[in-house]
């Protein structure tokens, strides 16, 4: 059902929605809250822990209230005991009539987040209940939605309401079979909806959100085992041997390959060389060279009469690819023609392009998802590459490798999880790492600091600039939200501007056009921008070696995983480079997390160590592993989920793997959906 069908929703707020691609009631019902503000028992003050996270505290009202200012602005200001008998204030501003009510020995509950002005604590415009009222909300919790300009948390909480209330008399029918249910202990399917968006005590919650977690993954695991039971029955097509050129190649590289660079390389031309058609994941840290495994891989295919393709996120990494490519084959004297196809060529430099690269001129190409059009077509296609693979879908790379005779297929990612995930999530690929980091390069100096530094923070950035480099600057939000306290890349690049006047400042985010993205990270590349203000969007946009310092404000909301990610964009040249993880929130907990980033430059060990530190339940904010987009599961949280699911997923599959039998019919048919509609959306 369209959402204009709900109450209150009007073209004008279905246009709101439909930028989160919202659509249609199903699609309300999966967008999922990212935290939920929960009325906890109230506190004292002395047991506080944490000043930046609201609390709940119980006063009495120890002096009258004093009324300050005149005209627009009056500040009513009173002195309060908590149950410990330790003096706070409440401070409200523009709420001369609370006077009437904060009478002196009154007892009321007070929720908002603490600060500490001169000698005593104060809480300013806190929420203030009766302690009947209070005690009607306590451990209630009310859901807090992602949202976007124009859409209220309160909007959000009526139309979904609206719609739970209209499916109370169409439930959807129970798909995952009950042996599963029992087994791994999971609530019924509508339970669990209802309960993710409004659970009446914690309890449901966890529950709710095992269930969807599970058949998130339940889903993808089967949908990714059919890919793969197609793929093992594929013969190799293309008759490849290992050419003395390549070798000869390898051994005038102006560097040495590590020793895990030539393991991982062993085993794709093995695969290149062998009897079935190659499906492999290089799964290798920021930095760790994966991208030579890829030339040498096509270089390889070239020689031997065939063409190589090979898929990248971005226009400018294309570009960046496409001369390096040249200029080593050049280098080597090798004719090899390389071919370059993105989207901003012109209607008749694509369709040159298109000609070559159907005649066979083109033996390796280099492109962005302009290599997937309808339009072109291979002629002798026998290997494929998507290099940053969790940037493209999954039926992406499906499709990627239907423009050929079952070609090889050789992915690639940067993202360090642990091999035992990596074997579920890439179901359908073996899988290679590379696990060392090349000789020479220079560690990144890392620093976790809080606002007392931002003066330095900019005094830094403002010095490497005038020694000739450049720097990003990582926001969690693209705006400002008026539920969602964070830095966000338009005002900030307004307000670095006027603090670093002699410095060239961009921006850039997801929202803005493919061609304005382009454009900017081009500028960035040929550096004519000094500093680019950023979403996490720059993750896997280019490489620009002269770039020496990443700044990542509100670090707190970024999982260590992703922080790492978006490390890797510096250090990638000659000179030192630094990251600086800015963070808003002085909490212990916090610290002790970023430190892990502070000690560590390894992928893999800060991946170990998240998973170690964060226990069940700790799902609230924003979501740890942003590579993979799930509705609600975590790959590094619910790693037991993840595991659970595959075992389930296998002994389905194994005694009934076309889902016909009865049991399995509705589960079919949830597949085929899924298949369809999600698998597309989930970048692996």
């Amino acid at each position: 059902m369209e959402l204009t069908k709900l109450k209150g929703v009007g073209e004008k707020t279905a246009e709101h929605f439909a930028k989160l691609d919202l659509y249609t009631t199903e699609d309300l019902l999966k967008h999922y809250p990212r935290t939920y503000d929960i009325y906890n028992e109230p506190v004292t003050i002395k047991t506080l822990e944490d000043l930046d996270e609201e609390s709940a505290i119980e006063g009495v009202v120890c002096k009258s209230p004093d009324i300050f200012g005149s005209g627009k602005i009056k500040i009513l200001s009173a002195k309060l005991k908590d149950m410990d008998g330790t003096i706070f204030e409440v401070v409200f501003f523009n709420m001369p009539y609370l006077k009437a009510s904060l009478k002196l020995g009154a007892r009321y509950v007070f929720r908002g987040k603490f600060k500490i002005k001169g000698n005593h604590y104060c809480l300013e415009q806190p929420k203030i209940f009766t302690l009947a009222k209070y005690n009607e909300l306590k451990g209630t919790m009310m859901p807090i939605y992602p949202l976007t300009k124009g859409l209220s948390n309160n909007m959000m909480l009526k139309c979904i309401s609206q719609v739970l209330d209209i499916n109370k008399d169409y439930l959807e029918p129970e798909f995952i079979p009950s042996w599963v249910r029992e087994k791994y202990e999971l609530a019924e399917h509508n339970f669990a909806i209802q309960n993710i968006h409004f659970p009446k005590e914690f309890d449901d919650y966890i529950k709710a959100r095992h269930r969807l977690a599970f058949e998130e993954f339940f889903l993808f695991i089967l949908a990714t085992l059919s890919l793969k039971s197609t793929k093992e029955s594929n013969p190799n097509s293309f008759h490849i041997k290992r050419l003395k050129e390549v070798d000869e190649l390898l051994n005038d590289l102006p560097f040495k390959l590590t020793n895990a660079q030539l393991r991982t390389l062993d085993e794709v031309r093995s695969d290149l060389t062998g009897d079935r058609t190659m499906s492999r994941l290089i799964q290798g840290d920021v930095g760790s060279g994966k991208t030579i495994v890829a030339t040498i891989s096509l270089l390889e295919v070239a020689l031997n009469g065939y063409q190589g393709a090979m898929m990248v996120p971005t226009e400018v990494l294309a570009i960046q690819h496409f001369e390096s490519l040249k200029n080593l084959f050049k280098t080597n004297n090798l004719d090899i023609k390389v071919e370059l196809l993105v989207g901003s060529m012109t209607k008749k430099q694509k369709e040159m392009a298109y000609e070559r690269i159907e005649s066979g001129e083109s033996q390796i190409i280099v492109g962005t998802h302009a290599l997937i059009q309808e339009k072109l077509v291979y002629k002798d296609l026998a290997l494929v590459i998507t290099d940053e693979q969790h940037r493209f879908g999954v039926c992406q790379r499906e499709n990627f490798a239907g423009k050929g005779n079952r070609p090889h297929i050789l992915v690639m990612s940067a993202t360090p999880i642990p091999r035992t995930l990596a074997i579920i999530l890439y179901g359908d690929l073996d899988i290679s790492i590379i696990d060392e980091m090349p000789k020479g390069r220079l560690p990144i100096k890392n620093a976790v600091v809080d606002e007392s530094y931002r003066k330095n923070a900019e005094s830094f950035l403002n010095r490497e600039v005038s020694k000739g480099h450049q720097c990003y600057v990582i926001c969690p939000m693209v705006e400002e939200s008026e539920n969602f306290e964070a830095a966000n890349v338009i005002d900030y690049t307004k307000n670095l501007k006027t603090k670093l006047p002699n410095c060239k400042i961009e921006y850039l985010h997801g929202k803005l056009k493919p061609k304005e993205k382009e454009e900017i990270m081009r500028r960035f590349s040929n550096r004519e921008i000094d500093i680019l203000v950023s979403t996490t969007v720059i993750e896997v946009g280019v490489n620009v070696p002269n770039a020496t310092v990443m700044l990542i404000e509100n670090a707190e909301m970024f999982g260590l995983a992703g922080l790492h990610q978006l490390r890797g964009r510096v250090g990638r040249g000659d000179a030192q480079s630094y990251c600086i993880f800015m963070t808003g929130k002085k909490s212990e907990k916090i610290k002790k997390r970023l430190d892990i980033l502070n000690k560590s430059n390894d992928g893999f060990e800060i991946a170990r160590k998240d998973l170690e530190l964060r226990g069940p339940g700790d799902f609230f904010g924003v979501r740890q592993s942003g590579d993979f987009d799930f509705g609600i599961a975590d790959v590094f949280a619910d790693s037991k989920t993840l595991k659970e699911c595959a075992d389930a997923a296998k002994t389905i599959y194994d005694s009934d793997n076309t889902l016909s039998s009865k049991d399995n019919i509705y589960l079919k048919k949830k597949v085929i959906e899924y298949t369809g509609k999600v698998l597309e959306k989930i970048n692996l």
